[in-house]
């Protein structure tokens, strides 16, 4: 059994792509998209009549309706493919304002159950700002259910669990990247890999937390570097791996054993927090990564967001 296999024997593994014709031969349960993702795929050329007919069938529309409509597009493709969930992001730069995300999640639900596909399918990605948190507060009591992505510090990980949100994706690469970044030449790679690696450590940290507390809320890792920091998270939730690692972990035979179990997260002497909107900014500013990293995400996300506008534009 290849080490891929073993890992699904342990975790759910999500494909992290907007590249559905990607997607088959890993056999993954869900999938993530992003609008980095999405900007990448709609680029290639088998994708164009995908844009094409989503774009044309929505002429007329305002220009978020019609970016709505490519990114359910390629869900709803997605789905025919993953007997799971997708996950489909609302527009980063909407990040800090509630009402707006609520109604943008809103729309992007109404579009998938318009071409007939059940809501539980779904997950709505969310900033988890302070904002994004409370409008999946408000989207979980409908129905709706929400990732909430570009999660870096524990306060994020706590706020998100009080708003019984369904999903976190906190992002172990980009945890790497800042301290490896911040050490600059002091940086020893073999020290800091693996189990020892600093995303890894900060994921571990949250499902051990919410195991301990019977937080039902799923942990899923993403935005992996390399497969060390994968299998240091096996028996997590769910990991969300590119099409490159899956590839990787497909021709692996490393042999896996469980690295985060329940009855260890059972028995760890943890205090149970709690974070209100001020404890949580002042928690947030604390942490200068988890407070760099989000707002480096959604900058990231936000100028890929205007790029997939152009790119509409130019289609209808």
């Amino acid at each position: 059994m290849n080490t891929l296999e073993q890992l699904k024997a342990m975790t759910t593994v999500v494909a992290d792509t907007g590249d559905f014709k990607q997607l088959a031969k890993f056999t993954p349960q869900d999938a993530t998209t992003n609008p980095s993702l999405i900007l990448k795929a709609v680029q290639k050329p088998e994708y164009a009549p995908l844009l094409k007919a989503a774009v044309g069938a929505n002429v007329g529309q305002p220009l978020s309706a019609q970016i709505d409509a490519v990114l359910v597009a390629f869900g709803l493709e997605i789905l025919k493919i993953i007997p799971g969930r997708v996950s489909t992001e609302v527009d980063a730069r909407l990040s800090f304002d509630t009402s707006a995300t609520v109604l943008r999640a809103r729309q992007i639900i109404q579009r998938y159950e318009a071409a007939g596909m059940n809501r539980e399918r779904v997950l709505i990605k969310i900033a988890a700002t302070w904002e994004g948190i409370q409008a999946a507060r408000i989207l979980q009591t409908e129905g709706i259910s929400c990732n909430l992505t570009l999660l870096f510090g524990f306060c994020q990980a706590i706020a998100c669990a009080d708003a019984k949100v369904t999903l976190i994706s906190p992002f172990v690469g980009r945890i790497y990247d800042w301290y490896k970044k911040s050490a600059g030449a002091k940086w020893v790679e073999q020290d800091s890999a693996d189990e020892n690696d600093p995303g890894v450590i900060s994921v571990k940290a949250i499902w051990n937390y919410y195991k301990r507390f019977d937080i039902k809320t799923e942990v899923m890792g993403a935005s992996f570097r390399n497969a060390g920091q994968i299998l240091a998270l096996s028996g997590c939730d769910l990991l969300t791996i590119s099409p490159e690692l899956l590839a990787e972990l497909q021709q692996s035979d490393i042999q896996l054993k469980p690295a985060l179990t329940l009855a260890d997260a059972k028995e760890l002497p943890l205090d149970a927090v709690s974070f209100d909107e001020a404890a949580f900014r002042l928690a947030l500013n604390d942490d200068a990564m988890a407070t760099e990293k989000l707002a480096e995400g959604i900058r990231v996300f936000a100028k890929d967001a205007a790029a997939l506008d152009q790119l509409v534009q130019q289609a209808s």
